[in-house]
């Protein structure tokens, strides 16, 4: 539960702006559409224009027909028509208003998402390590859609508010003291619904924060469901939402406790303003100083005056909740990264030599991983990495990706510091398998051209035939075109890992960086997946994280680590000979493995 609690917190990239701030960045979104905005302007106001013109037409008609005589029926007819023209030409202008603005709406929220989106996409690793994506992806969703919730909501009041502009210039020239009356309590009511503006912004702030943390709760229930079953967790997994769901639902009751205080008091006030009115206009039409007709606008009146400050109420909170939404949305955007890049040097074709110089990193304050870390890489040159975990092996594979930040030092390649590369150019030249692979929704196809959309179908098939001569391909129903399903999850791990691998060959990569997955696969698998990896290393540069036997003595040079340390570095023959800490990782760990691995083959060849 502390937990959950500690998710309704601000997220540390949150910042407050001020509401001239939020609507200024607000109107930038509107701007690139303000014909758009124009029209819907025109259509509000003569919207305003008719609602204004409906009481004062019936108005002018009682007085009209209290002195008709004769021409009553005549000037009755008169005033139907008019009413029903009025109300025909009012559902015109609103069907086009609406229609505009809800156009206008999808572009602003389109852009703003897209911006969002964006910003997502160009944040560094450290960032999706320190931030649930659930939230974050709430962000862009969620939040967005309350703002566009609202905007629309905003043209409602700026037309009655208009309505209430034009009534109250008509009723002036009519009397005066009985307008001044009507809007005699309309400061009060302004008052009393800004003053809900700090508790209000604030409520819907930890508002969406519950619903974020609803969304995080069924994206990792969803995510993890096949986890959850396998231990019987999913009556604690269902525990867990329901205690975040009741967190949502106590924020949102207190939410609607502010509108339950404050709709109240603006009918009193609404109700105070009536009686005040009735007792004075109707003394006034008693005594002649005004007709029955302009005694039954101003009654009217206090409908429509009214009207817009009670709504006013509900949306001065649906208000500050999107004010509060664009808040996130703008902070999610405006979040600083980590990695800056000094400048944006086009990258040509890469030999693929790297360069550790002096270079000092650490994910927070009391996490050192290297200090003063030298290490240099030679074009075409296979290295493996290996230590226990922690050594700082997956760290330096992180920072020739350019996906964490180092705080000392250079980072070379080809004698060209990393921190001045275009990194979208500089990351095409990079080949990255990760310890879990990792395949898109879509076929066996589209995932190995996922680097090079521009390919053919004949050009994936020959790319995918290069591995094991295509016999895997063979053995899946639909060959290059079989659904991979969620995450990859209609293939066995060993099957993605060959598609990832195949993808890689695609990409024809300067720098290959492998992460090797440690899952048991079957011993013709890994074979085939051994043959394609020989392909891939071939006379490019290579960073290998080794967790197999036959990847480590393939190598050129292995790279012993320990505390962010090279300790012991030299092929696998001359590290065994030394006897070192090499031999006694060997000895323990990747000879366990062999003997795992021959009893397998073993077993293959009996069956």
């Amino acid at each position: 539960m502390g937990a959950i609690r500690a998710g309704l917190t601000a997220e540390a990239y949150d910042r407050e702006y001020s509401n001239r701030q939020l609507l200024g960045r607000i109107g930038s979104y509107f701007r690139p559409y303000w014909r758009r905005l124009a029209l819907i302007t025109v259509m509000v106001s003569l919207m305003s224009v008719i609602g204004a013109l409906l009481p004062i037409l019936v108005a002018r008609g009682v007085e009209a027909l209290d002195t008709g005589g004769a021409n009553t029926d005549r000037l009755t007819s008169i005033l139907i028509g008019a009413v029903l023209f009025l109300g025909v030409a009012n559902w015109a202008v609103n069907w086009v208003r609406r229609l505009n603005t809800s156009m206008l709406l999808g572009d602003v929220v389109f852009d703003m998402r897209t911006d969002a989106f964006a910003a997502v996409m160009n944040h560094d690793m450290n960032f999706f390590d320190r931030f649930q994506s659930g939230r974050i992806v709430s962000r862009i969703t969620s939040d967005t859609d309350e703002f566009s919730r609202v905007a629309i909501l905003l043209t409602e009041i700026i037309t009655q508010f208009t309505l209430v502009g034009i009534l109250l210039v008509y009723l002036w020239r009519i009397n005066p003291r009985l307008t001044l009356l009507l809007a005699a309590l309309a400061p009060v009511a302004f008052i009393v619904a800004t003053s809900f503006q700090r508790v209000a912004r604030r409520i819907t702030r930890r508002s969406q924060r519950a619903i974020a943390e609803v969304n995080v709760s069924i994206q990792e229930a969803v995510t993890g469901i096949s986890i959850a079953k396998n231990f019987r967790r999913e009556e604690g997994i269902y525990e867990e939402f329901l205690d975040v769901n009741r967190q949502s639902y106590d924020v949102h009751v207190k939410r609607g406790m502010v509108l339950a205080m404050l709709f109240p008091t603006l009918t009193f006030f609404s109700s105070l303003g009536t009686a005040i009115l009735l007792y004075y206009g109707g003394m006034s039409a008693y005594w002649g100083i005004i007709t029955a007709g302009a005694w039954f606008l101003f009654m009217n009146s206090v409908g429509q005056f009214w009207f817009p400050m009670i709504n006013l109420s509900a949306f001065w909170s649906q208000f500050q909740s999107a004010l509060s939404a664009t808040e996130r949305t703008f902070s999610l955007i405006d979040a600083e990264p980590v990695i800056y890049q000094t400048g944006d040097r086009p990258v040509p074709s890469l030999a693929g030599d790297i360069r550790f110089c002096n270079v000092d990193f650490r994910y927070s304050e009391k996490e050192q991983v290297l200090g003063d870390f030298n290490l240099h890489i030679r074009p075409g040159e296979r290295v493996a990495l290996v230590g226990h975990t922690g050594a700082g092996k997956s760290s330096i594979a992180k920072l020739v990706t350019r996906f964490y930040e180092f705080q000392a030092g250079e980072l070379l390649i080809d004698d060209m510091d990393i921190r001045t590369l275009n990194l979208h150019d500089y990351r095409r030249r990079l080949g990255i398998v990760s310890q879990s692979p990792f395949l898109f929704a879509g076929t066996i196809a589209d995932n190995i051209r996922y680097a090079t959309p521009e390919m053919s179908d004949e050009e994936v098939a020959a790319v995918a035939r290069q591995i094991g001569h295509g016999d895997w391909i063979d053995a899946l129903y639909d060959g290059l075109q079989t659904d991979v399903g969620e995450r990859g999850a209609r293939l066995s791990m060993g099957q993605r890992q060959l598609v990832v691998l195949a993808r890689m060959l695609a990409q024809n990569p300067a720098i290959f960086i492998l992460d090797e997955a440690t899952a048991s696969i079957d011993p013709f698998t890994e074979s085939q997946i051994q043959e394609a990896l020989d392909r891939i290393l071939e006379n490019r540069t290579s960073i290998i994280i080794a967790h197999r036997l036959s990847t480590v003595k393939a190598v050129d040079r292995i790279l012993v680590l320990e505390q962010g340390r090279i300790i012991e570095e030299g092929s696998h023959n001359d590290l065994m000979a030394r006897g070192g800490h090499y031999a006694d990782l060997y000895n323990v760990y990747f000879r366990h493995q062999s003997l795992d691995f021959i009893n397998e083959r073993r077993q293959s060849a009996t069956n």
